[in-house]
């Protein structure tokens, strides 16, 4: 131990270990009548103790800085009596940076006294607006552990760096990664691990965990537990340092145009002026672009008016109504929140349920002003994608919890079989049926939310709750085939179309209003006939129309999306399109996986024409004067969605390419 140390006190007004120059200041809240203080240990492990004094305490916060050289070679905890506890702002944990090694058990675990210069390059948080935003979430070791993954660095913050190519073309503009702070992923009693001294609310009771007898060691691959939210998770880094690894992982991620948002947890004990420093810390210090909330008594009022997160994505489960005058951003829209039993009613729409097609255009236009919301279909937890439209019943077994665990209402239909399948009209089937869930997702309102793997089919063998699957059956299986090679190209498909129109993805909700006196409302509602809409218990099909003239990209086009998740074919209506227009069908989910490709939007593949023959004549009638009104009708297949979208008149088309044609011979 160094023998030029100088110890003073002083009275803390917040709590934590600050840095300057050559010396330390430790805070901690330490009531009690015992001694209590701060340990330094040595790189051989000899400790040193340092006990506060009266004259620095403050409350229940009691103060302490040392001063000298050489302190960066030091791990510290702190004591209370006979209790050694970890620092629950400490930056850099020592003790956990190997996965899954617990030695008997046991997890003694400090933290670092140690700075890191890290050159940002000017790196700022990108503000991508919410209307703009396509979210994919991730587990950080998960994404690249498997074999398949073809990175050097499997499982690491450095392996997401590797694989940020991928993201660019799959044209995501935010990866959410699930909790990657620090935490002791052996799940073990308590009191075999060294606890934190997690700032707690006065009123929460303590959260008890009971152990099954003779419970085998297990390993908590998503994080949802108490941890140390102030440093990076070390063992997902490849390097010594994990604050340089993720804050280099947050500056490429910028570099590309693709944000950042973490995930956070926080079980009953945690106080709520606790969670509000840790996110403060994150936006600060690592330049995160957003957080993910989940847990207990989370303050989204005091999120909302905190200053620093004004700029911040701050995804909440929920929003309480009575806040939203504080939540309401008026400069930057940075709240979310789920939308509502979107996962459960869409994959009952999707599936051929009765009585769900009012719930799937309510989901689809839903888009309030004050907040965006958030769309999903799967999530890390409940079915993949894959396994939505191929498992009816979970299949826990692995989890060592008897198939107890995991919900077991997931609304799912399994095309006939359970589990994998050879049947080519079963996988057929499959297929179409992600290619339905893509398409609902992505031309959706709000803001879409994919997680990793369901972009090209990936599957969890049935397992709904892979919490403890530190195995292939958890891990992305990145091998590709025809099957996933589609459904990969059917995602990107509709990501492009969705970033290229603005009418696909509006800041606020479209009002079914004629408000511009063009003929047509912002969005309307179709049927067997144009304007008419079956909306009855019994209805799965709909067409609707998303008017080009209100988008804020002048001379959009216009879209109509024809959906009919019955398992027999229907004909739909297409209303008149605009003066000069015709309409063109540039998607359908029924078609192979090269219509999906940019040659689609260029109309070369797949741009379809409504044929004349398909014209049909409705008598009406307006002021006792009869009138004819054209409809276009097209025929839908069995559980298919289709897109459409106008384009000029074939007449125009062919004059400005004899115009064009007439120019050049000019020249």
């Amino acid at each position: 131990m160094e023998s030029n140390w100088r110890v003073t006190y002083f009275k803390p007004d917040r709590q934590g270990e600050f840095f300057g120059g050559a010396s330390v200041r430790f805070a901690a809240n330490m009531l009690t009548e015992e001694e209590c203080g701060v340990i330094l240990y040595d790189k051989n492990g000899r400790e040193q103790r340092f006990p506060f004094s009266p004259e620095g305490k403050r409350g229940a916060l009691c103060g302490l800085e040392i001063e000298g050289g050489g302190l960066e070679n030091y791990t510290y905890n702190f004591y209370m009596g006979k209790q050694v506890m970890t620092s629950p702002y400490a930056r850099e944990i020592r003790g956990l940076e190997k996965w899954g090694e617990c030695h008997g058990g046991k997890r003694r675990t400090k933290g670092r006294l140690a700075c890191h210069d890290f050159d940002w390059q000017g790196d700022e948080p990108l503000m991508i607006p919410l209307k703009d935003s396509i979210l994919y979430g991730l587990n950080v070791r998960a994404f690249t552990m498997h074999k398949s993954s073809g990175v050097r660095h499997r499982g690491t913050f450095e392996g997401i760096v590797e694989k940020i190519p991928y993201l660019k073309k799959l044209g995501i503009t935010a990866v959410v990664l699930m909790p990657c702070y620090e935490y002791d992923e052996c799940m073990l009693p308590e009191k075999s691990r060294i606890p934190a001294l997690l700032p707690k609310t006065p009123s929460a009771e303590e959260s008890v965990v009971i152990e099954p007898e003779n419970s085998q060691l297990r390993l908590n691959c998503w994080g949802f537990q108490k941890g140390f939210y102030f440093a990076p998770k070390a063992s997902y880094s490849a390097e010594k340092s994990p604050v340089n690894s993720f804050k280099n992982l947050v500056r490429e991620l910028h570099k590309n145009g693709i944000e950042i948002m973490m995930q956070f947890y926080f079980p009953p004990e945690t106080g709520q002026l606790y969670m509000i420093e840790v996110l403060k810390y994150w936006v600060e210090e690592y330049h995160i672009d957003g957080a993910r909330v989940s847990g207990f008594s989370i303050p989204c009022r005091l999120f909302a008016e905190e200053p620093v997160l004004k700029n911040t994505k701050i995804w909440c489960d929920n929003l309480p109504a009575e806040d939203m005058h504080i939540i309401e951003n008026p400069v930057f829209k940075n709240f979310l929140s789920n939308n509502g039993g979107y996962r459960n009613d869409i994959r009952r729409f999707l599936k051929g349920d009765e009585g769900q097609i009012n719930q799937m255009l309510f989901y689809q236009r839903h888009n309030p002003k004050e907040y965006g919301v958030v769309n999903y279909l799967a999530d890390y937890d409940g079915f993949s994608l894959y396994d939505s439209v191929s498992y009816e019943k979970k299949h826990n077994e692995a989890n060592g919890e008897e198939n107890r665990d995991g919900t077991d209402l997931n609304y799912t239909w399994n095309c006939g079989v359970e589990g994998e399948s050879r049947r080519k009209n079963v996988r057929e089937l499959r297929r179409k049926q992600i290619k339905n869930a893509l398409a609902v997702l992505l031309l959706s309102q709000g803001v879409p939310f994919l997680f990793s793997g369901d972009e090209f089919a990936d599957s969890r063998l049935g397992n709904n709750n892979c919490y403890c699957q530190d195995n292939e059956t958890g891990w992305i299986n990145w091998k590709s085939n025809s099957f996933t090679n589609e459904v990969l190209a059917s995602a990107q498909f509709f990501i492009r179309l969705r970033k290229a129109h603005p009418i696909l993805h509006m800041e606020d909700e479209l009002l079914v209003m004629d408000s511009m006196g063009c003929g047509y409302p912002d969005i309307s509602y179709h049927g067997i006939e144009a304007w008419k809409p079956d909306f009855s218990y019994i209805s799965r099909i709909a067409g609707i129309l998303l008017c080009g003239k209100y988008a804020p990209k002048p001379g959009d086009d216009s879209f109509y999306i024809a959906y009919n998740m019955h398992w027999e074919n229907h004909k739909l209506a297409l209303p008149k399109p605009d003066k000069n227009k015709r309409w063109i069908k540039i998607a359908d989910t029924s078609f192979p996986a090269e219509s999906f490709s940019e040659e689609a939007m260029d109309e070369k593949i797949l741009a379809e024409d409504i044929p004349a023959e398909k014209c049909v004549s409705e008598r009406g009638r307006k002021k006792g004067v009869a009138t004819e009104k054209k409809n276009l009708t097209v025929e839908l297949g069995s559980r298919c969605i289709a897109v459409f979208k106008t384009a000029p008149n074939m007449a125009d088309v062919r004059m400005a390419r004899a115009g064009r044609k007439k120019a050049v011979q000019k020249a």
